[in-house]
């Protein structure tokens, strides 16, 4: 099996580096616009996006993205997020000034910063690249809040471990690939298939019990809806798509007549993907 191209926000060390070496090689890019274009523009053969986090909640960029660019999802994997204190070598908490990191990333670890009022919090653009910020500046007075990889990267010091306020700090990635290229084949490893889900997104008119009667439609075939969420609709103010996720494959006979069912009245469906999911 060829070793693949994964695309991927961020510096060498972010979490989303972390879930794309699931998959195959990762391939960093500077944007989630820039990851799903080396995707449709055969730049990579796949990419890894993040979805959603235990704490900080969807990703709503890459849900619009999912919609208005020509993908579909593979697969999906979950990356546990474990914030660690970084610096130089020689530096310490005492003497620190400032603190960079994602703004997700810092807000997940308020705690600490809460309890430090001599440190100043400041957002950078990945939580790997303010590992390699601090590195590259040579100044021990600033921090950083990253993954044990990036200190292991760009050679800092790890001087607290566990530095996120809650333990369950999980985030959801999809994996994806060209929506005319749905092919598994070359991924490093395939993905568990005893369970899959399907991604969806749709519209509905604007009609007293429009949503319940979509809901119904999955409700009554015993269909299991996992997630579902609101996001505003870039066509006309104060309307609004629906993402869904469900248990089951869209080929399952009660999910293809669900979809059918739901097309007889949404303004508009579109299937996302069906799907596993790959493990650590």
């Amino acid at each position: 099996m060829t070793n693949c191209s994964i695309a991927y926000q961020g510096e060498p060390g972010a979490y989303s580096e972390i879930a794309a070496l699931r998959f195959g090689e990762p391939m960093p890019c500077e944007s989630f616009d820039d990851v799903f274009s080396a995707v449709t523009d055969q730049k990579a053969d796949y990419a890894v996006i993040p979805i959603e986090n235990s704490l900080g909640g969807s990703i709503h960029q890459n849900y619009d993205l999912l919609l208005r660019r020509p993908v579909a999802i593979l697969a999906e994997t979950f990356v546990k997020v474990e914030h660690c204190l970084l610096a130089l070598p020689g530096s310490s908490v005492e003497e620190a000034r400032r603190v960079l990191s994602h703004p997700q990333a810092l807000a997940q670890c308020h705690n600490f910063i809460a309890t430090h009022p001599h440190i100043k919090a400041e957002a950078a653009y990945d939580t790997a690249g303010s590992a390699k910020i601090i590195s590259e500046s040579g100044d021990r007075t600033a921090l950083a809040i990253a993954s044990k990889r990036a200190g292991e990267l760009y050679g800092l010091d790890i001087l607290r471990e566990n530095l996120a306020d809650e333990e369950w700090n999980f985030t959801r990635f999809f994996c994806i690939a060209r929506e005319n290229n749905p092919d598994l084949s070359h991924l490093k490893v395939q993905p568990d298939t005893a369970r899959q889900k399907t991604s969806i997104v749709f519209a509905l008119p604007n009609e007293q019990g429009s949503l319940f009667r979509a809901l119904a439609t999955f409700a009554l075939r015993g269909i299991d809806l996992t997630k579902i969420e609101s996001r505003p609709s870039r066509k006309k103010a104060f309307e609004y798509l629906f993402y869904a996720d469900f248990i089951g494959h869209r080929e399952d006979t009660n999910v293809h007549n669900a979809l059918e069912n739901l097309r007889e009245f949404a303004t508009m469906v579109r299937v996302l993907g069906s799907y596993g999911v790959v493990n650590a």
